[in-house]
């Protein structure tokens, strides 16, 4: 069984020449190529069989790569969205990955990366080359470092707590306030964080440092 693929790119020769290559690959067949996220958008809607993975340029005129991943998560959260692009800016890698891509290669990479890209977007959902992982987890971190600066010293205060075995009713005692400021704490945390439980909060403290 061969999984299919949608080519959506402007430049018409590099999408032939994508054609070509992956006519090579043994799992793997062209179900369609698009010259940008309009025609890739009526093709689907015209078709009754979807491609598995869609080759996905940037820069393209009418609907562009940022617009026509975010129309697929939304759409077709099924397919899987592999970036070909030769934008290697960090910028460009996190929105493509909020968008949904599961994998981001460059249009410059070797064959055999590209098929062996393919295979790992298919058998666990998702490739990310060393220097795109590397750019999405200093994103993460930044992220995390801009959380953090938000946070009162009391809210830090009672991260730290988090981490132990304490009933919120202890903690409160420690901290010299009422059960009921602690939960202006908690929740406070759990807004500017995004997390939804003290086991989050306690996973937040350790990676963050106040464990040590």
């Amino acid at each position: 069984m061969k999984h299919s693929i949608a080519i959506v790119d402007d430049h018409v020769l590099i999408a032939q020449a994508l054609k070509g290559i992956i006519s090579c690959f043994d799992h793997f067949e062209v179900l369609f190529e698009c010259e940008n996220g309009k025609e890739l958008v009526q093709k689907l809607k015209d078709s009754s069989v979807l491609p598995d993975i869609v080759l996905l340029d940037i820069s393209m005129p009418e609907m562009n790569g940022y617009e026509t991943a975010l129309w697929l998560s939304n759409n077709h959260p099924e397919i899987k969205i592999m970036v070909l692009s030769m934008q290697n800016e960090d910028q460009n890698v996190i929105k493509m990955v909020k968008n949904g891509a599961k994998s981001y290669l460059l249009k410059n990479s070797h064959p055999k990366n590209l098929e062996e890209a393919l295979n790992k977007l298919v058998t666990d959902g998702y490739f990310y080359p060393e220097w795109v992982s590397k750019i999405i987890f200093s994103s993460i971190n930044n992220s995390n470092n801009s959380a953090l600066s938000k946070l009162t010293e009391r809210e830090k205060e009672f991260l730290k707590y988090t981490i132990t075995e304490k009933s919120y009713k202890e903690i409160a005692e420690l901290m010299f306030c009422s059960p009921r400021t602690i939960e202006s704490y908690r929740d406070n945390l759990f807004e500017k964080l995004g997390l939804k439980s003290r086991v989050g909060l306690a996973v937040y403290a350790l990676k963050n440092g106040f464990g040590e």
